[in-house]
């Protein structure tokens, strides 16, 4: 069966994660992606390679596509991809504010080429405002969206500690552009009209905490301004980020109660996460760790009394105490018997061989033409109608330039000139 975006075709400017992930995504469900890299290549190619421009993350974020090599710093590299943008529906970057203009890549230009093209641009704030042409990377927006002072880790010099596992703000960009791209060909089916998409990193960060970014005054004037006030008073006083972060701590929390059963506590081998979100799912861990004098789900249970926290404290070192005195099987064996929501914590390095993961074919093999086979995350949707997934590598870099300039209409004398000229193909010094 064919993807759901079988025969749309979309042309690739993007490096790094949020732009790259976004074709992937929109391959996985079918589009012919092809991923336009500057000789140099995709940054990515280097982070970590094991082997010259190839790298595990550029494999991971770019498989289902094809690649093609093109100089749009010159004039005819330029001329080059104005020649292709006809034939592509969508066109996909994540480049810095004002690069597209430079290398005439932007929506204005290219919709004078394919006036019911899809553009989508992933930018890190936005297209304007008072930081539109700031460089953006996701650990930045991480600082500026609240993301990674909600997430309140210090290192041990007192600095601010990122959120390193991922790249959270790219990779919801990311899916929130394939989904705008996957509406905008909707709208375009009903109506013809092309139209240019525009996702943010900055718009991520806050989406990922949407239940606790929006100001509403009923709540905030109890809970969120005396601690902006405190705040305020202490960076006025001089205070350090780590002061700020452990008066943060240690504020009154309504939900605290909520949060040690939502939360990890160490075993005999290694640790476990609770995750409850209803009080039927805490009286399953109730029943499962013989806890049976806690009232933080009573009724007149007050989260924010002055009785409160020392009540959670008894209760969190209850959960604590028990649940260090088994082992990671003993405890998921009696969790799991009640139905609660609990998890070991599973390494990384683990999970191709999980059960779970190869029950679901969540990491498919596929052959690299460069590595052989390699397990790479398979896509994010299924569908019972339609085919999702590619079983196309990662491009090595300049491994399609002739072939896709030759399907789009270039001879092979227009490609030997432009290889020649040093307008395609890959920088041989790099």
């Amino acid at each position: 069966m064919p993807g759901p975006l079988d025969g749309i075709k979309v042309l690739e400017l993007a490096q790094i994660i949020a732009g790259p992930f976004c074709g992937t995504a929109l391959a996985d469900l079918g589009a012919d992606v092809v991923k336009l890299e500057s000789p140099q290549g995709d940054a990515s190619r280097r982070i970590g390679q094991f082997a010259p421009g190839e790298s595990k993350a550029f494999h991971g974020l770019n498989r289902g596509k094809r690649g093609i090599v093109l100089d749009l710093s010159s004039s005819p590299g330029q001329s080059v991809a104005h020649r292709l943008i006809p034939q592509f529906d969508v066109f996909v970057t994540n480049v810095r504010p004002g690069v597209a203009e430079r290398i005439a890549m932007d929506y204005d230009t290219l919709a004078r080429l394919r006036p019911d093209l899809i553009y989508l641009e992933v930018t890190g704030y936005g297209t304007r405002g008072p930081s539109a042409q700031r460089a953006g990377s996701d650990v930045v927006v991480q600082a500026y969206s609240g993301l990674l002072a909600g997430d309140m880790k210090v290192d041990r010099r007192g600095a601010p500690e990122p959120i390193t596992a991922s790249a959270p703000s790219d990779y919801v960009a990311a899916l929130g552009g394939a989904m705008g791209v996957c509406a905008a060909l909707f709208h375009r089916q009903r109506t013809g009209e092309g139209q240019r998409i525009a996702t943010t990193l900055l718009g991520a960060g806050l989406a990922l905490q949407a239940p606790w970014a929006g100001d509403v005054p009923v709540s905030d004037a109890i809970l969120i301004e005396p601690l902006r006030r405190m705040m305020s008073e202490m960076r006025e006083a001089g205070a350090s980020y780590a002061e700020l972060i452990d008066a943060r701590r240690s504020r009154p929390n309504q939900g605290r109660a909520f949060r040690i059963y939502y939360a990890g506590y160490p075993v005999k081998d290694g640790a476990i996460i609770l995750g409850a979100l209803t009080p039927q799912n805490r009286d399953q861990i109730r029943r499962a760790l013989g806890i049976v004098d806690d009232p933080t789900d009573d009724d007149d249970f007050n989260a924010i009394g002055p009785d409160a926290d020392a009540i959670v404290s008894r209760i969190e070192e209850q959960i604590r105490s028990a649940l260090a005195g088994g082992t990671i099987e003993e405890w998921m064996a009696k969790l799991d018997a009640v139905g609660a929501p609990a998890s070991p914590v599973n390494w990384l390095e683990d999970m191709a061989d999980d059960p779970q993961v190869v029950a679901m074919d969540m990491m498919p093999t596929i052959e690299h033409p460069l590595t052989g086979p390699e397990r790479q995350v398979g896509p994010l949707v299924q569908m019972s109608k339609s085919t999702t997934g590619s079983d196309r590598s990662s491009p090595p870099l300049d491994a399609d330039t002739d072939a896709v300039l030759r399907k789009h209409g270039f001879t092979d004398d227009e490609i030997g000139s432009l290889r020649a000229a040093g307008v395609v193909g890959a920088d041989a010094s790099g």
